[in-house]
């Protein structure tokens, strides 16, 4: 009887063992933490305790390994008792399945489905458990920390972005947040990596005015545009000499009488290459919602704003100005009129093509594929597909004709 009382117990010690080992590793510290903050009793303590986890492991090992020693010993006696010479034999073979399946895939199943909610109620046996092993937890954690030196491990246990996207992809689908504000949330940790080269307005699309034009003139782009503020250029585009506002421009009485320069704030300059938070803070420091993008020499290679900024994070942004309009359209069976200005990623991954190049849009690439300025009816091939020059605007390509030579690989893409 006796036996069997300790037997019993120590299958129970075996199962708070194994099941607090697994809670404690897999156990969300921000979700533990944010218990501790609204008051959760216990919490605190345990998060105490996951923040020592290599004590508290040693802590569960020794504990777990007493009271598993303990159980086969006096099983061994009771069954040896019970049946003789064969006792030994058949008490391996019974405790073995009994703690497999109650000391151990049980209370670990549990223990993983409620990893937080055993982390609290197994913190103040555990904590006085660790007070109790302190001399052997410290033996226990010099032993590893010696070892991590004779390996080397050096690895990071900092999340990395990649990471953090993936674990922001297992939240969207349990259903913790919705897709909106997985998107936002995906957007905002790539934000930090893209560049003002990959977000602005190119200089060929940009609208802006002359410093010598007359008023009317520009009278007539504000109103054709809806824009509130226009880039104003001195010899030519690449010499941007300052920012016009509608508000200054138009007073009550009609158009100012003052002179463009005198109406004009001055331009702020960001290279091309600048990562657009820190293109943000520019134009934060400088109250400004417009930012020339000027290229290694210089050159205006375009401008952004302060709505092309947000549009990284939530998405595209129409107002009563913009007019939609479709990037890439199918026209037949397997042919595709695209604009010049399609980014040449999004191009690439909709054929299903791997692209080398540094250019950004479709029109650069059709340029580079050339080798010079095209005109309307000039063509290639390139990774299945036949590319003609459908329209040009100056140097630059507006309208492209894409056909699929192999059937289906575009809609795969769709």
């Amino acid at each position: 009887m006796t036996e069997a009382i300790i037997i019993t117990v120590c299958l129970l010690f075996s199962a708070f063992f194994s099941a607090a080992e697994t809670a404690y590793s897999s156990l969300s510290h921000s979700r533990l933490r944010l218990m501790s903050e609204n008051g959760r009793k216990g919490a605190k303590l345990a998060l105490r305790l996951s923040e020592n986890y290599d004590s508290l492991l040693s802590t569960i090992l020794v504990g777990n390994n007493i009271v598993n020693i303990a159980l086969a010993s006096v099983s061994t006696i009771l069954f040896v008792r019970l049946i003789g010479n064969a006792g030994a034999t058949v008490s391996t073979a019974v405790i073995t399945a009994v703690v497999l399946i109650f000391g151990e895939v049980t209370p670990k199943s549990i223990a993983k489905d409620y990893p937080e909610k055993f982390a609290i109620f197994s913190a103040p046996a555990l904590t006085v458990l660790t007070v109790i092993l302190k001399p052997v937890n410290f033996l226990f954690v010099k032993w590893k920390q010696l070892i991590g030196k004779l390996f080397g491990s050096k690895e990071s246990k900092s999340m990395t972005p990649e990471e953090l996207l993936i674990v922001l992809e297992e939240v969207e689908k349990e259903g913790a947040i919705d897709k909106s504000e997985g998107e936002l949330l995906a957007n905002a940790l790539e934000f930090g990596e893209s560049t003002a080269e990959e977000i602005l307005t190119h200089r060929t699309e940009m609208e802006a005015v002359g410093l010598d034009w007359d008023k009317s003139r520009i009278a007539d782009v504000f109103g054709r545009t809806g824009f509130s503020r226009l880039p104003v250029y001195g010899e030519d585009l690449d010499h941007i000499v300052g920012i016009l506002h509608h508000k200054d421009f138009f007073t009550p009485s009609g158009i100012s009488e003052k002179e463009i320069s005198e109406l004009m704030k001055p331009p702020v300059f960001a290279n091309a290459g600048e990562k657009i938070d820190n293109v943000l803070r520019l134009m934060k420091k400088h109250k400004t919602h417009l930012c020339v993008v000027v290229d290694e020499y210089g050159g205006t290679s375009g401008i952004v704003t302060m709505e092309d900024i947000l549009e990284e994070l939530v998405g595209e942004i129409w107002d009563e100005h913009d007019e939609e309009k479709q990037e890439i359209s199918q026209t037949g069976d397997n042919t595709y009129d695209v604009d010049g200005l399609t980014n040449l990623e999004e191009f690439a991954e909709r054929f299903g093509l791997t692209i080398d190049s540094d250019n950004v849009s479709v029109g650069g690439w059709v340029m580079e594929m050339l080798g010079r300025i095209p005109e309307p009816g000039d063509r290639f091939e390139s990774g299945g597909l036949n590319v003609e020059v459908l329209e040009t605007d100056g140097k630059r390509v507006s309208r492209v004709l894409v056909s699929v030579s192999a059937p289906g690989s575009a809609a795969q893409n769709e």
